[in-house]
């Protein structure tokens, strides 16, 4: 895959959006407009150069082997289960939470994957040895079995596992080969517990955060196509389309919400145009989103109005997230959906900007949220 940034003459562009007719029974709001074609693309995006791939290098880098601040997510059944986070995770300690830690060692994997001569990759060699061991990926599994934590990290952190499977699986390097060894015990346990979850979900989650469905449907389905994990497919194909085969007119207009890093609307494109054939999929986009097919469709990226809260930082991440939609449904696609690139570029030059020296509330998870968006281009 190629990596491409927005260049530096496009961070400091103005988006000028011109204005559009609007229908007087139901007005978009003022983030959602159709018209005449209003963000261009003025300039060519450029490679992701070795340089700023170390300096990408340096967030999981750091964060992982970061213990404190840490929020565990953890249910006690009894004082016996108190314990610091690098003892109950010895593998994903770090990042904040279990869920950026793996992620954050998905980064590691794909930014050596993709640049072999990275200034620090002795130092992401080292942490991926010493974190993803048998012996840690063990306690990793028994936590997971735990009495009270069935549904741990359901299923945001369960489709973070199985892409850092599917990097691992898809590196050429002999370290990838025993990495994706010892990690199998946990990525076959997620896969399971997708396949008996998934039945027993009577209705999608259709949040903007974590459990949004649609989002970890769509990256279990990837680890499942490339590993071959039939079981998996069928499960998540099953639930898709009972999920959102007959979803129409998606409210675009009541989006984002204020603490939102997925767009509910778009985190459902991204999962059907993968599961459908094209001519049902973009049948299925004429009900859904049918505005989407405009040539003039424009979305305004979101504000951050404080990067150093928590919460309020997680809209820079639906920038990335909503990017990574526009620029997966360009590339599958580019005769109906060509015209979404500018509005991918513009929703990454928003907020790419302040991920180098970004305080720890967004540090330690947007980087992966860039580099993904990066990939998709």
């Amino acid at each position: 895959m190629h990596y491409r940034l927005v260049s530096i003459g496009l961070l400091s562009l103005v988006l000028l959006l011109s204005s559009c007719n609007l229908n007087k029974e139901n007005p978009p709001t003022p983030e959602t407009h159709t018209g005449t074609a209003a963000i261009p693309l003025t300039a060519e995006p450029i490679a992701l150069t070795l340089e700023q791939a170390n300096t990408l290098a340096a967030l999981p880098l750091a964060c992982v082997q970061q213990e404190y601040p840490n929020k565990l997510g953890q249910t006690l059944g009894s004082v016996a289960d108190l314990a610091e986070p690098g003892a109950l995770h010895p593998a994903f300690f770090g990042c904040f939470d279990w869920h950026s830690a793996v992620h954050g060692h998905w980064s590691m994997v794909m930014l050596l994957k993709e640049f072999p001569l990275l200034g620090q990759a002795d130092q992401l060699r080292e942490v991926l040895i010493n974190h993803l061991t048998p012996e840690n990926m063990a306690a990793e599994v028994a936590y997971f079995k735990g009495e009270h934590e069935k549904g741990y990290e359901r299923t945001y952190g369960w489709a973070w596992v199985l892409k850092l499977a599917e990097e691992l699986h898809t590196w050429n390097d002999p370290m990838a080969r025993e990495l994706e060894a010892n990690l199998q015990p946990l990525s076959t346990l997620i896969s399971e517990k997708f396949v008996d979850y998934l039945p027993k979900l009577q209705y999608p989650v259709r949040v903007g955060t974590h459990t949004n469905t649609a989002f970890g449907l769509a990256f279990a389905w990837d680890y499942a196509q490339t590993l071959n994990d039939q079981p998996l497919q069928e499960a998540i194909r099953n639930r898709a389309l009972a999920f959102y085969g007959k979803d129409a007119g998606c409210p675009m207009g009541w989006e984002p919400s204020g603490a939102d890093f997925l767009s509910p609307c778009m985190e459902e494109v991204d999962l059907m145009r993968r599961i459908l054939e094209k001519d049902a999929f973009l049948a299925w986009m004429d009900t859904f989103i049918p505005e989407l097919h405009q040539p003039g469709f424009s979305w305004d990226p979101a504000r951050v109005g404080d990067r150093s809260d928590g919460q309020l930082v997680h809209l820079d991440g639906l920038n990335f997230s909503r990017a990574w939609v526009f620029y997966g449904l360009a590339n599958q696609y580019p005769d109906q959906f060509m015209h979404l690139l500018p509005l991918a570029h513009a929703h990454m030059a928003y907020s790419f900007p302040n991920l180098v020296g970004d305080n720890y509330e967004g540090g330690h998870w947007l980087g992966t949220f860039a580099l993904y968006a990066l990939g998709q281009r």
